[in-house]
């Protein structure tokens, strides 16, 4: 069995989450932070992803990330062209860890328009996806966000992100479809139903054996996307964090059946850079336990 046979393989039969480790050049300040570095930490911008690659290599290397409790981890591009432990990143996390690689391939959000926001044009998105594929990656990410309970926009949202996915799958990939609704949308389960309606038609017309994943905000109505668990096009449904803490997400999530995490700061919150590596590893594994309970139901 290929490499992507048993990562898919993984998907349909193991429990766990996917670790959200895609921040990008937006907001990697912000995730520093979070770890304890200030913006004083590094003079440009090639230093801060220094910093950044080896706050992801110090969680990827820890004891406590493993394949026994995470089934795949989301990348950035600049952290699948880097190394870690001497070996390509995708190939580490399979290889070493039994942790599936996943890409983030969007280059970050248009403008508001109809209460949403679309992703920006890829004109290099073919090219990207060769060498995904080359370096191990299953799968990729791109996200919009909805903002408002509008129905052309969130249209125009699933219209898009479908024809990315296309693209994906052409290339050999699994894409995750990610139309987050914001948290502070003032009519977020209307919006959540108008998303519902626009994924069912939009997975409706793929061609039978074609696969994606489903990223999405943890919905107000509970097991709202129970269908989409079960849809024959879908191979997982996962939940962003959202912004929620780690107590609120785990908790909204353990009350959708079959629907698992990938959570970006709510899997790293509490991490430091001033932690020593016992301190910062427990702290890892109690939030992996947590995040990993919490998408068992």
């Amino acid at each position: 069995m290929s490499n992507f046979e048993q990562q898919k393989e993984k998907f349909r039969s193991r429990d766990g989450f996917i670790a959200a480790l895609d921040q990008s050049g937006g907001s990697t300040p912000k995730a520093l932070k979070l770890y304890g570095l200030p913006e004083t930490a590094w003079k440009n911008e090639a230093e801060m992803f220094d910093l950044v690659h080896a706050m992801r290599a110090r969680i990827i290397t820890s004891p406590a990330f493993n394949g026994d409790r995470i089934l795949a981890a989301i990348l950035f591009e600049m952290t699948m062209e880097r190394d870690i432990e001497g070996r390509p990143t995708a190939d580490y996390l399979w290889q070493m860890k039994q942790v599936v690689p996943i890409l983030k391939v969007d280059k970050g959000l248009a403008d508001e328009a109809h209460g949403v926001q679309l992703m920006k044009p890829m004109p290099d998105l073919d090219q990207l996806l060769v060498r995904a594929k080359a370096k191990g990656i299953f799968g990729t990410k791109m996200r919009s966000v909805i903002k408002q309970a509008d129905k052309a926009g969130i249209a125009a949202v699933v219209d898009q992100q479908f024809e990315v996915a296309r693209q994906i799958i052409k290339a050999g990939l699994v894409p995750i479809i990610e139309p987050e609704v914001d948290i502070k949308c003032p009519d977020k389960a209307g919006a959540e139903a108008l998303l519902k309606a626009a994924l069912a038609a939009g997975l409706d017309k793929l061609p039978e054996g074609q696969l994606v994943m489903l990223k999405l905000t943890i919905p107000e109505q509970d097991d709202l996307y129970a269908d989409f668990i079960k849809h024959p096009r879908v191979l997982k449904v996962v939940a962003l964090s959202g912004g929620y803490s780690r107590e609120e997400a785990n908790k909204r999530l353990a009350r959708q059946h079959g629907m698992v995490a990938s959570f970006s700061r709510a899997l790293t919150e509490g991490l430091t850079a001033q932690q020593s590596d016992a301190e910062f590893n427990a702290a890892l594994d109690a939030a992996i336990e947590s995040i990993f309970q919490a998408s068992k139901t």
